[in-house]
């Protein structure tokens, strides 16, 4: 692939047009790398079956080959393939959660290369909800493993706008369907062991599961990452980083911190990228000096923290792209499932540099 050919193919994203399908679909079969929406984020795709299409994937990312990949597939027939055991469980959570941002850990089968699951002995495996994903995996007839389609660590990509900031020239193609509508990666389920255990919170949240499965463990976000081969994706300390160093403020002072902060980061001449809640400008006590007012950037995310996931990785790419030297931002609600969810990935981002007040 040569340096600045990615192709860019537009579809609509519930009806896409079969031949813009086809097309990619016989660069997947033939090695190739398409990037392509689902319903959490943009993925990139290759051939799960092809080790060289799958080592192509993880030099264009830069992404460690500790780091497992999920398989993405539109049938349990193709589990066939792809697992050696298919535990009895897995049928309710399909019908449950199939299609949609569930990803199930299962017992690996040999026909499946090592490349795809870190050397592991388990695989990742989901069925993506999105219709244009589903059509790219059909057409290609083949299990389409897809990590986001970034570059490693970066802002994962709602937009294919956002894969072509990091893989232009990288890929083959960037089939291109506008926005994504969850924003955050899947929920990972290991169901191999004795008792369930989510290895990373998404969409699906640990009170769905437990409507199915009675009981489930939850690996928390604080916990250190495994050494050697990751059991999920996104288990780093450091993942989803936008450039510029992020700052998160969590705690009942959150805001007042943050904008302190803030404040004396522009007095000082910094350039400062605040991300925060829908309202929270209205009476705060922030304020700048009318000629420092070009170095704040303000997103404002929510109401809904379906909003704020839709919007997340937008924001902070939206802040690195206006050149800010620092963000500040405040943690969201983290009452409900899909609360946790954020506030993983935003730790993340922050990588360690959380504010607790």
């Amino acid at each position: 692939m040569m340096a600045g050919m990615t192709e860019v193919i537009e579809v609509n994203p519930e009806h896409p047009d079969p031949a813009a399908i086809a097309r990619a679909a016989a660069r997947l079969r033939a090695g190739g790398l398409v990037a392509f929406p689902t319903e959490t984020v943009y993925g990139l795709g290759v051939n799960a079956l092809d080790a060289a299409a799958v080592r192509r994937l993880f030099q264009a990312k830069g992404r460690p080959s500790t780091d497992p990949l999920i398989v993405h597939i539109t049938s349990l027939q193709a589990l066939t393939v792809l697992v050696s055991e298919r535990p009895a469980i897995v049928d309710s959570l399909a019908a449950r959660f199939w299609p949609g941002p569930l990803t199930l850990v299962l017992p690996r089968s040999p026909a499946v290369p090592m490349e795809v699951t870190a050397s592991l002995d388990t695989i990742a495996v989901r069925m993506p909800a999105h219709p244009v994903a589903h059509a790219l995996i059909t057409a290609a007839g083949i299990p389409v493993a897809a990590p986001s389609a970034n570059l490693f660590s970066r802002p994962s990509p709602t937009r294919a706008a956002h894969v072509l900031e990091d893989l232009h020239g990288r890929i083959d193609i960037v089939v291109d369907a506008g926005e994504t509508t969850v924003g955050v990666e899947s929920t990972v389920l290991d169901v191999t062991g004795e008792q369930p255990m989510i290895l990373r919170l998404g969409a699906v949240t640990p009170e769905m599961l437990r409507e199915v499965l009675g009981t489930v463990g939850v690996r928390h976000t604080h916990e250190p990452p495994p050494t050697g081969p990751l059991p999920s994706p996104g288990l780093l300390e450091r993942h989803y980083s936008p450039r510029a160093p992020l700052t998160l403020y969590e705690g009942p002072d959150a805001l007042r911190s943050l904008f302190r902060d803030a404040t004396a980061a522009v007095a000082a001449g910094q350039r400062v990228g605040l991300m925060l809640a829908r309202g929270d400008l209205d009476g705060a006590t922030f304020s700048v000096e009318p000629h420092a007012r070009q170095n704040v950037t303000v997103r404002e995310l929510g109401p809904e923290l379906s909003d704020v996931a839709r919007t997340l990785y937008g924001a902070l790419r939206d802040l690195d792209n206006a050149s800010v030297d620092a963000i500040l931002a405040r943690a969201f609600s983290t009452a409900d499932g899909l609360g946790l969810a954020i506030a993983d990935r935003m730790r993340r981002a922050a990588a360690g540099r959380v504010v607790h007040t």
